[in-house]
């Protein structure tokens, strides 16, 4: 029988740490999982507990980004109310060192000459590989991240993606992106193809989701891993993924989360807002040169 360690490995902190992309949402469901559980918690989980906090600040110098430093900053404060002294003191101490690493490593990029702006199309390549919130806070750092957010070809590839993903995710919501007209080569709008299936779509929740559970393996997921094949714990052939928040997956490592079909209708007003967001990128006449 599945204990809280067990449920623990399955998340796959770990990994998500040495990812830039999953350290602020892994910083922010550890420092939940400290806040509410560890106190619950048997002395090994704890101990294993302690050394994610350790290895999440020490990569946080990696990070280079306002998002992972606030994400870390969560997590100590976490730790500062959850931790017995000695554990604390010894995670405080990694915190400073790592902030001093972090403004050392931040320094010597703002020394660096001869930086220069990277090509559109280079750009534009890039952002063909993000998920769609994170393609939103791209569109709104400069003016020429914002020209490349909109170019078709990024909303294309997102497009596909997201059918691929919701294809492995669930299989009766298979489909209800794809169709087989807008996915002909040709001169198409692809955004808003992708806008209209977007708010066609009943499933709105999981494609702004980070995390799902799998109702047959009764793992943790990345949703966005599923397209890659990336996928930590999932045993089964054929997932059913709901959308899980932050205190479910603290209610799943204590033994206390009941999946059901109804959990995708949480929280629909929360997302439901994300989509003006999404589609209104700032002028471009906004942004300096």
């Amino acid at each position: 029988m599945e204990g809280p360690m067990d449920r623990y490995h399955k998340l796959g902190l770990q990994q998500s740490f040495s990812r830039i992309y999953q350290y602020p949402l892994a910083c922010k469901e550890l420092a939940l999982i400290l806040k509410l559980s560890y106190s619950k918690f048997p002395k090994n989980l704890q101990s294993l507990v302690l050394q994610d906090v350790l290895t999440a600040f020490g990569l946080l110098p990696r990070m280079q980004t306002q998002t992972a430093i606030h994400a870390a900053n969560t997590l100590l404060q976490a730790v500062e109310s959850a931790l017995p002294k000695q554990k604390k003191a010894q995670a405080v101490t990694e915190f400073k060192h790592a902030m001093v690493a972090h403004k050392r490593h931040s320094k010597a990029r703002n020394n660096e000459e001869d930086l220069v702006e990277l090509p559109q199309d280079v750009l534009v390549h890039v952002f063909s590989f993000l998920d769609l919130q994170s393609l939103l806070s791209s569109s709104q750092v400069c003016r020429s991240w914002n020209i490349a957010s909109t170019d078709s070809h990024v909303w294309k590839t997102l497009y596909t993606n997201t059918s691929n993903i919701l294809s492995k995710i669930n299989n009766h919501v298979h489909g209800e992106l794809i169709n087989d007209k807008c996915t002909q080569e040709g001169s198409l709008d692809w955004k808003n193809i992708f806008k209209k299936a977007y708010e066609a779509f009943s499933w709105k929740k999981l494609l702004t989701s980070s995390r799902g559970f799998c109702k047959h393996c009764h793992a943790i997921v990345w949703v966005t891993d599923m397209g890659n094949n990336k996928t930590f714990g999932l045993k089964c052939k054929y997932h059913q993924i709901n959308p899980i928040s932050t205190r479910q997956i603290v209610e799943y490592i204590d033994g206390e989360y009941a999946s059901s079909d109804s959990d995708n209708d949480s929280d629909c007003d929360s997302y439901d807002d994300f989509a003006p967001k999404l589609w209104a990128y700032p002028r471009r006449s906004e942004f300096s040169h």
